[in-house]
């Protein structure tokens, strides 16, 4: 997680609000690819691809939440095919499993051919985002009830992906106090 949200402090009086069923954070977007989306060979750019995703996952956010929030990792993207000119873009988002200030978010995005009607997966991406209050400060999230075969599945794996961000977010401190480290006894050598 990103360590400008992961190091701020929770409010010590909060207590953890009323669990949320995942399909009440369920969320959907639909928009047309127009020219100015698109890149030389006429497809969807990929950072305009990811603006979409980030404000549906953000969307299951506020609806898990009913606060503020903010993205504080994209953990995964897949673009699978690329989506053209006069597409219409579908994207769906939930929240798969909240922790304690942090949710992950799953987003799924389909193209559709207006002339023919034929849907595409062309894109899958993982988010995780933070609940603040106004002046930054972390707060507790509600509870994610998973109740189908795929929520409970997503809300499975959300943990191990977890899981696998902090030990990526240690191996990476890691790093950078290794490097400082490097750093300093070259100084000291020179």
């Amino acid at each position: 997680m990103h360590e400008e949200w992961s190091d701020r402090k929770m409010s010590s009086t909060e207590t953890r609000p009323i669990a949320r069923t995942v399909a009440s954070t369920q969320s959907e977007m639909t928009e047309i690819i127009l020219p100015n989306d698109t890149n030389t060979l006429g497809n969807l750019l990929g950072g305009r691809l990811m603006h979409f995703i980030d404000l549906t996952g953000a969307m299951a956010a506020y609806r898990h939440t009913r606060t503020f929030i903010v993205t504080a990792a994209m953990d995964h993207i897949d673009f699978i095919q690329p989506v053209h000119l006069g597409n219409l873009v579908t994207l769906k988002s939930s929240v798969n499993r909240a922790f304690n200030s942090s949710m992950e978010v799953g987003v799924k995005v389909w193209a559709e051919n207006t002339q023919t009607g034929v849907l595409r997966h062309v894109a899958s991406a993982y988010l995780v985002f933070v609940a603040i209050d106004r002046e930054g400060r972390r707060l507790k999230v509600p509870e994610a009830i998973p109740e189908t075969a795929d929520e409970i599945r997503r809300y499975a794996d959300a943990l191990l992906r977890r899981e696998h961000r902090e030990a990526e977010a240690a191996r990476r401190k890691q790093a950078r106090m290794d490097t400082a480290a490097t750093e300093s006894a070259i100084d000291d050598h020179t």
